[in-house]
């Protein structure tokens, strides 16, 4: 199993992008699996359903099971939010994760820039950026890169870049996640 990450402001295209990409990695006989951060409260649950209700009542961890799929709701209550070597470790084997998002964390990553979005690039500051898709000349870049609307390209970037799960984990624990600063609030946050 290797992994790499997917990582950009909100509104560079990380979720379109992927929603091309996959399709290739998986026509080129790769399985493929993601973990996506988000930086709000989410709920994949829905008042009146019974895992809600039970969840409300102080369940630590709900799982709804049909023919079709399985779902593991974990409340973190007062516990911290989980590292991504915690999230990596609970996936079942496959040949390649996709991380969007944790920008912050110590594994390979592929920076996704939209010029339109007018923010900064994050390869400066952000750890472990192994190429670019992106619809500008970087500044200062000498690595890969490949263009937004290139889905080819840009599963062969991610697929280059990606490394095996041990190595990523073991990095990822030696490596705390690095601080960045912060954009002004009117500005939409990376992941």
């Amino acid at each position: 199993m290797k992994v790499v990450g997917l990582a950009g402001w909100s509104g560079a295209g990380k979720t379109t992008l992927l929603a091309r990409v996959i399709p290739v990695l998986t026509r080129r006989g790769l399985s493929v699996s993601t973990v996506k951060h988000a930086h709000h409260a989410f709920d994949i649950d829905q008042p009146g359903k019974d895992s809600y209700a039970h969840r409300e009542a102080g369940a630590s961890e709900v799982l709804v099971a049909s023919g079709r799929r399985w779902a593991l709701m974990h409340e973190l209550r007062d516990e911290e939010e989980p590292r991504l070597a915690d999230l990596l470790a609970r996936l079942s084997p496959v040949d390649l994760v996709i991380v969007e998002g944790f920008k912050r964390e110590a594994h390979p990553k592929i920076e996704i820039h939209r010029a339109a979005n007018g923010k900064p690039w994050l390869f400066p500051d952000v750890s472990h950026v192994g190429g670019l898709i992106c619809d500008a000349e970087p500044p200062g870049w000498t690595g890969p890169r490949v263009g937004l609307d290139d889905a080819e390209a840009a599963a062969a970037l991610l697929a280059a870049a990606a490394e095996p799960v041990g190595d990523v984990v073991a990095r990822l624990h030696a490596s705390p996640p690095i601080e960045l600063a912060r954009q002004p609030r009117k500005s939409a946050r990376a992941s």
